[in-house]
């Protein structure tokens, strides 16, 4: 089982899942993102942010692909870039973080490293730029019904899934509390190792894996 992280561009925009594809909860503040569901085109504005994002920040987003499928992503961006940031209770992010503003992993590839994988994927790639942790709203309540949050159910992940993947809750809230994780704490070295591991397995083929070390045993056999 080959697995990869890619950058998120507009090209590979297309293999997000459907509905977050078309989705702009994060992209615009409330008002603007409930007028482009109900009159616009929210896979245009999406891709107008990413578009955006890209030219005056830089790499915005990565997915995850398991023998060539896609099978999750995560976003992230200054708050400045992210309108719906300021909405909630327990904003604002920090002046030294990023936001993780959603994730997922396709639930056929539940279980498998996946969502650590794209944490850390993150964290090398903000590493680079300087920038010192991340932080994300995570969801309290997650998969329980809320007539008056209809999209934060699928836009916000779970505090759970934040916890399992190293975050700290910062500023506690009973269903948003916002949660914290130190670059340096996702770039181990037992990650590190691990991920250069996987990324090796996943680029050889069955062919190298399966190829018989015989001709090298037996001409050390001829030396000796």
């Amino acid at each position: 089982m080959s697995r990869r992280l890619v950058n998120l561009t507009l090209d590979t925009l297309e293999d997000l899942p459907r509905p977050c594809r078309q989705c702009v909860y994060w992209e615009l503040d409330p008002v603007s993102a409930e007028r482009a569901c109900a009159t616009g085109d929210p896979g245009l504005e999406k891709e107008a942010w990413v578009s955006q994002t890209l030219l005056e920040w830089g790499s915005c987003g990565k997915l995850a692909y398991v023998d060539g499928m896609p099978a999750g992503f995560v976003m992230y961006a200054p708050p400045a870039y992210v309108p719906r940031s300021m909405a909630f209770p327990t904003s604002p992010v920090s002046a030294d973080a990023a936001l993780l503003t959603t994730a997922k992993v396709v639930p056929a590839f539940a279980g498998g490293g996946l969502g650590r994988m794209l944490v850390q994927g993150v964290a090398r790639d903000l590493t680079k730029r300087g920038v010192k942790a991340i932080e994300a709203f995570g969801d309290a309540k997650a998969g329980e019904v809320d007539e008056n949050e209809e999209h934060a159910g699928t836009c916000v992940a779970p505090v759970d899934y934040f916890l399992s993947v190293g975050f700290k809750t910062v500023r506690p809230h009973p269903r948003y509390p916002r949660l914290r994780l130190e670059l340096r704490t996702a770039l181990s070295w037992k990650s590190d190792v691990e991920y250069a591991l996987e990324k090796l397995l996943g680029s050889m083929s069955p062919e190298t894996l399966l190829r018989p070390v015989r001709p090298v045993t037996a001409t050390r056999s001829a030396d000796n």
